[in-house]
């Protein structure tokens, strides 16, 4: 196999994974989205502290994510680009959330993903996740409202 058929393999392996993560999200199935990282993944998510590990901790994270919704959430992964090598690789995309939150109120908004992955016994699995939104640096507020 040449090495650009490989990564291209890689690659298409990658974007099974994120799928498998995004229709995880959208209904609310914790262990299909703990299934997408390895168990000591690094992540730099939008709320407090400034660093999240693995384990309990993190799924209890995506725990509270899910029961802050009525019903399920839409989730959109745009302009997934993926960079894969042997057992390294990262990607990054725009990704859209929105719902109902359980008290009625309609929320939508555009994050920006950077994911890190290892192939791990020969399984691509999340080991960093970084997770943001543009601010405002003049008065260090978020900038909800933007759209790609």
């Amino acid at each position: 196999m040449t090495m650009q058929r490989k990564r291209a393999t890689e690659e298409v392996a990658i974007r099974k994974l994120v799928d498998a993560f995004v229709t995880s999200i959208r209904a609310k199935d914790l262990d299909g989205v703990m299934a997408a990282f390895a168990p000591d993944v690094v992540s730099f998510d939008l709320g407090p502290p400034l660093q999240h590990g693995g384990g309990e901790t993190f799924a209890k994270r995506w725990r509270e994510l899910f029961d802050a919704y009525e019903g399920a959430l839409d989730y959109e992964v745009r302009d997934l680009s993926i960079t894969a090598g042997d057992d390294v690789a990262f990607s990054r995309s725009l990704n859209h959330v929105s719902g109902t939150l359980k008290n009625g109120q309609k929320t939508a908004r555009w994050l920006r993903w950077t994911a890190g992955y290892r192939k791990l016994d020969g399984k691509w699995l999340i080991v960093h996740e970084q997770v943001s939104v543009p601010i405002d640096v003049r008065n260090g507020t978020a900038l909800l409202d933007l759209v790609p």
